[in-house]
């Protein structure tokens, strides 16, 4: 069981440096046993496809990573705080697991249709009650008219977007890893800063 545990790690090892390095598309399965020090009849074995093992270590990275965010969206913490605590969450997520990117742009241009067949994908979604209390918010005039998946999508989109094109970023502005990093801290009061003065009402 041990080894078999340990040869399964090691799959997963070399195709997630080679998913980040080259793309899922680009990525051979024969590449990944290769880097991984197996035949490929016990690739084969282990997750029969590619699809299988892009699948299985997205889930990993998505339950592993996703917890936080889940707990922020349905905390009891009002709605200023919950924007500020997600983003910052979520963008020291993505620094920590840039893979996680690209792994959802990957599925984004292979298929519309995975997104909705994967079970783990959901846990990067809105939840019910950040809805709720958008609606709440809205109806009490403390913001302004919002559909909560409109502002869900701004959030996620000011969030993820500068990480999926890092490298034009960096080459166009001269950053090194510091800078960009640097650059993504700032991000954490920008995003928020931004939302909120959109949803503030406007005082007649």
């Amino acid at each position: 069981m041990a080894k078999s545990k340990n040869t399964e790690q090691k799959i997963f090892d070399a195709a997630t440096e080679l998913f980040l390095e080259k793309g899922v598309d680009r990525t051979s399965v024969r590449e990944i046993a290769n880097k991984a020090g197996i035949n490929l009849a016990l690739m084969n074995y282990y997750f029969r496809s590619k699809e299988n093992l892009f699948d299985a270590i997205f889930s990993m990275q998505v339950k592993k990573n996703t917890c936080k965010m889940i707990k922020i969206m349905d905390s009891d913490l009002e709605l200023e705080e919950k924007i500020r605590s997600y983003v910052s969450a979520y963008i020291d997520m993505l620094i920590e697991n840039p893979l996680l990117v690209s792994f959802v742009m990957a599925i984004v241009h292979r298929s519309q249709e995975r997104i909705t067949q994967m079970n783990a994908i959901s846990s990067l979604y809105s939840s019910p009650k950040f809805a709720k209390q958008i609606s709440d918010e809205s109806a009490k005039g403390n913001i302004i008219p919002t559909n909560p998946t409109q502002l869900f999508v701004d959030m996620v989109s000011l969030i993820t977007f500068p990480f999926a094109i890092k490298a034009l970023i960096k080459d166009r502005v001269g950053y090194g890893e510091a800078e960009f990093k640097a650059f993504l801290e700032d991000r954490k009061k920008r995003i928020p800063d931004l939302l909120l003065a959109y949803l503030k009402p406007v005082k007649s």
